[in-house]
This record gives structure tokens, sequence and C-alpha cells, in this order.
């Protein structure tokens, strides 16, 4: 093991598993980690507890943002807002454990939603 090498955060077996679903969502996560760390971590914290809650900060999308095909399969895409206009759109499916998708990660507030 090599010295002063980071510790991954342990996740109970109630938690979901967040996962990058595009190249976008992890080089925007990347971007806004390295702005906005307390958001995001606030955000990781209400991804992998209860994604699927439905509270001013974080919802499912309307229209023709609401949902999502991957791989035939349709799925609710829900987005998380964080300070700033930041945005992070995934999507969840369930199993154990259950996984949060990451679609978009936006940086300011998307076009596609103003």
């Amino acid at each position: 093991m090599a010295k002063d090498q980071g510790v991954e955060r342990p996740t109970r077996r109630t938690e979901y598993r967040i996962v990058f679903a595009t190249r976008q969502a992890e080089k925007g996560w990347r971007d806004l980690r390295a702005t906005t760390l307390n958001a995001l971590a606030d955000a990781w914290d209400a991804l992998t507890r209860d994604p699927e809650a439905s509270t001013p900060t974080c919802h499912p999308l309307k229209d023709d943002l609401s949902t999502v095909t991957v791989g035939g399969v349709v799925h609710v895409r829900r987005q998380y807002e964080l300070p700033g206009g930041a945005r992070i759109w995934y999507y969840v499916t369930s199993g154990s454990p259950g996984t949060v998708h990451l679609m978009d990660v936006h940086t300011h507030h998307p076009n596609a939603t103003k």
C-alpha cells in the first residue's frame, strides 16, 4: 500500500452506489469538486442515502427531459441542484445496492432547463 494513499469512503448496505454513466459526467464532477467541494459532499450524501427523494433541490426533470432510455429501458431522469446553478442529472436503477448513474454534471445552470 502506498503511503498517503486516499481512503475510499465506506458505504452502508442500504446506501446507493454512484457511477459515471458518461465521460461528460466524470469531467463535470471533477470540475465541481475543484470549485464546490462542500456542496458536492452534501450531494454525495443525499444521492447515496435517498436519490429518489423529492425535495426542492432533488427532483425529477420535466417534459422532454423527464426520461432517459438506456439499453432499451426507460428511466426517470432526475436532477440534484447545487448552489450557483450547478446541476447533476442522473437516473437510478434498483438492486443490492441500488445504483445512481450520473449522466450529466453541469457546473452552471444548463440552458435546457432555463
